[in-house]
């Protein structure tokens, strides 16, 4: 059938009328089974006719718009047999058919209201109103009311509305989804805001540049409804067969209608041809798909774009929030000599309990993962998107900028060394005073998801030839994560329009996917061929313009909806295959006049039997007993990373002691290297040994495979015997303390144990994600 079609015969109404005709058909089929069992056939045959006949008005009225465009499928098949079974007096034959195609048409029908459903306040992101200035007063006007001039307020989490300038205060904006960068940014007085941030600071005075309809976000808008216009419509998998059979069937019958000169036998093969394989077949196959996807957390907006998911060659991908986690994580703490690390991190993060601003936030979340005991502070003072100052246990601290902290400390060799340290791209550093002395830094960074790099290999396993990185970061960035994800091409500094333009030119090497998450997205997601918004924290904007939304932020759902619409695609080209190849063997026996109209309909039906039976198999696991047998549940996989959260505090142990081993004196080293060799002996060994004794046997017994996890119980063996090696070490220092060399032969260890420890928890964290129960 085509599917192309926008226009609806006004009395079918769309899919109210489509339901409704469902049930004229169903019960007219009804009533003249009732009517003949009651011993009436004259008046069953009028119910069989008069339901068909209003089925066959509306497919006609469909098929001459269709037309009209040069539009044609296997409507006309339907149309066909329906028509004739009228004529020949075969109503039971032609209200069989009716019911047939009708049911088609519901089932798709019932796969757009599903996705619809399934998508809910894509638009929460869309600003409605604004607190607007007037005669000095405070007035919440709509959008469009404002103009160039206006002096508007934008309070802490509200969406900026218009272009405009800051006027007064400091603006600490997220720009990530216009701009990819994950870290909000500072704007002072008289500095542009762009429309579609969303202000995570204070409120904030500011004065419009442009009205609402030519600002920022609005162009954006019209960007996207410009690319779904020019966005080729879907060729459906049902359309792909139609002409060949159509051509086919019309041969047959009509040859075999003059070879005979009996119109009834062209009426049975008509019947038998009546295309209910793909009908209904494809339907349920890919209904079946969309049905799975959304038990997986990804939304598949009708099957059009599922069928398309399976042919992808080409995948392009934002980086922030996508590629990456989109949110900053501690990546690297540095404190003073007679400081430790843990208390610089807890005295920033109690003080930072009382701030609002995303990076205070995850300073907090790194501070309490790492167990530690936050206490309340007093008398806080915030700048807006500076810093912080107030006591902690009576000293005064300060946390915030180099700018903020270095105005409230003396100068030290710590503080100039500190300067260089945090010169570092793609990080964001905050700085910790402590009684007007640096106390220590951070690092915060927007890290890889621990799924990526299993999921771009997925991608190329599920047969796409190309990967690419869109980004609208900085070119230093993109490139770094080039280097050790194996991408084909890495564009960066991206505006909206250029992400388009990029869909566009690679589709010369076949069907593109786009995934994204943020406003600067949703262009490039409709002009796709298909567009993957990441909709569990990605902007509204890129869900409503994208065909496949995953509503868990978990970057492998992709690849298992791409397998779900291999398996879906492939059992309904199962189905085609299977139902018009009986299909084509009863239209020939129909031809020599083995069938009558009435025996070619039960025969149809015998092989929409066989097809949809077939067709259902797509609600099966795609990953059959294989996939059960390796699942990890969900509640598992949730215990397994809050162990290694829980270890983090002793890996940055091994860290820090690292950094400070040339310079601690003799008999610090001795009681430093001690504790850290207690540590590792009582917290991390165990968990090793644990994991090589219990965990990985579990997961061998559930893979079937005895080998698996070999390569990760020799990294626990070389965790093991390093650990041997500090212990030996230490007890080899002499009475004086270690020699330089010694120092050094410690120092290499414990990066090296360090760098190994940190690769093996990462390394299980992936395999775990892989081997999650995704239900």
């Amino acid at each position: 059938m085509s599917k192309s079609r926008v226009f609806e015969p006004f009395w079918q109404g769309g899919e109210l009328g489509k339901r409704l005709l469902l049930a004229v058909i169903a019960v007219a089929l009804l009533v003249g089974a009732a009517v003949w069992l009651a011993g009436r056939p004259d008046f069953s045959a009028a119910s069989w006719a008069a339901g068909t006949a209003v089925i066959l008005a509306s497919l006609l009225t469909e098929i001459a718009i269709s037309l009209g465009k040069r539009e044609f499928g296997l409507d006309l098949i339907a149309a066909l047999a329906m028509g004739g079974a009228l004529l020949l007096g075969e109503y039971l034959t032609g209200s069989i058919v009716a019911l047939m195609y009708t049911g088609g048409e519901a089932l798709e029908d019932f796969a757009q209201r599903r996705a619809r459903r399934e998508l809910t306040a894509l638009l929460n992101r869309v600003p409605r109103t604004a607190a607007r200035y007037a005669d000095g007063q405070l007035q919440e006007v709509s959008i469009e009311e404002l103009g160039p001039g206006d002096r508007i307020l934008v309070r802490r989490g509200e969406v900026v509305p218009v272009d405009g300038n800051v006027r007064d205060g400091i603006a600490v904006l997220d720009e990530s989804a216009l701009t990819g960068e994950a870290m909000p940014v500072r704007r002072s007085s008289g500095e542009p805001v762009t429309s579609g941030t969303t202000n995570t600071g204070d409120a904030f005075e500011m004065v419009a540049s442009n009205a609402a309809s030519d600002s920022t976000y609005a162009a954006i808008v019209r960007l996207v409804v410009a690319a779904k216009a020019a966005k080729a419509p879907i060729v459906r998998l049902a359309d792909r067969y139609a002409v060949v059979f159509l051509a086919v069937t019309l041969l047959l019958a009509g040859g075999a209608w003059v070879a005979s000169g009996q119109a009834i036998r062209a009426l049975a093969v008509l019947v038998i041809a009546t295309p209910c394989p793909l009908i209904l077949a494809v339907p349920v196959a890919i209904i079946s798909g969309v049905s799975r996807c959304a038990g997986k957390g990804v939304l598949v907006k009708g099957g059009g774009a599922l069928e398309t998911l399976a042919r992808m060659k080409t995948v392009i991908l934002d980086k922030t929030g996508t590629i990456t986690d989109g949110r900053a994580r501690l990546v690297e703490v540095k404190s003073r000599a007679d400081l430790d690390p843990m208390e610089a991190l807890r005295l920033a993060a109690s003080l930072d309990q009382g701030s609002h601003h995303v990076i205070a936030r995850a300073l907090v979340a790194a501070a309490r993962e790492r167990g530690l005991k936050l206490v309340a502070p007093s008398g806080p003072r915030e700048v807006a998107g500076s810093g912080v100052a107030g006591s902690i246990d009576g000293h005064e601290i300060a946390v915030g900028g180099w700018d903020f902290v270095s105005d409230r400390i003396d100068e030290t060799a710590f503080s100039r060394e500190i300067r260089e340290w945090i010169r570092r791209d793609g990080t964001v550093s905050v700085l910790a005073a402590q009684d007007g002395v640096l106390a220590g830094a951070f690092l915060l960074a927007d890290e890889v998801r621990p799924e990526a790099g299993s999921v771009l290999r997925q991608l190329r396993a599920a047969g796409v030839d190309r990967l690419v990185l869109a980004t609208g970061d900085r070119t230093e960035l993109a490139e770094g994560l080039q280097s050790f994800l194996g991408l084909d091409s890495v564009v960066a500094e991206l505006k909206p329009e250029d992400k388009t333009r990029i869909v566009e030119a690679e589709r010369s090497a076949g069907p593109v996917m786009m995934v994204g998450d943020g406003v600067n997205d949703a262009p490039a997601l409709a002009a796709a061929d298909v567009g993957v918004a990441m909709g569990a924290r990605g902007a509204a904007a890129s869900s409503e313009a994208a065909d496949v939304v995953i509503l868990v932020d978990r970057l492998d759902r992709l690849v298992s909806a791409i397998r779900i619409a291999h398996r879906s695609r492939g059992i309904a080209l199962q189905s085609v295959y299977v139902g018009m190849g009986l299909s084509l063997a009863g239209m020939t026996a129909a031809a020599f006049g083995y069938l009558t109209p009435v025996q070619g309909a039960l025969l149809q039906e015998a092989i929409d039997v066989v097809a949809i039976l077939n067709a259902l198999r797509a609600l099966g696991d795609p990953f059959g007993g294989w996939r059960k047998t390796k699942s990890l549940p969900h509640s598992e996989l949730l215990e397994l990373e809050a162990e290694h959260c829980a270890l983090i505090d002793v890996v940055d142990e091994i860290r820090h002691t690292t950094e400070r081993i040339q310079h601690l004196p003799d008999e610090e080293v001795r009681k430093r290297l001690a504790d850290l060799d207690a540590l590792l002996r009582q917290r991390l060994l165990p968990h090793e040994r644990q994991d090589d004794e219990e965990l990985y046997p579990r997961l061998r017994r559930r893979a079937g495979t005895p080998d698996a996890f070999a390569g990760m119980s020799r990294t626990h063996m070389e965790i093991q015997r390093r650990v041997h090696s500090l212990t030996s070490l230490r007890k080899a220092l002499g009475e004086h303390g270690p020699s330089p060399a010694q120092r050094y032969e410690i120092q290499r260890l414990l990066h090296g144990l360090e760098a190994i420890t940190r690769l093996h928890f990462a390394q299980e964290q992936e395999i775990y994600r892989l081997l999650e129960d995704e239900q």
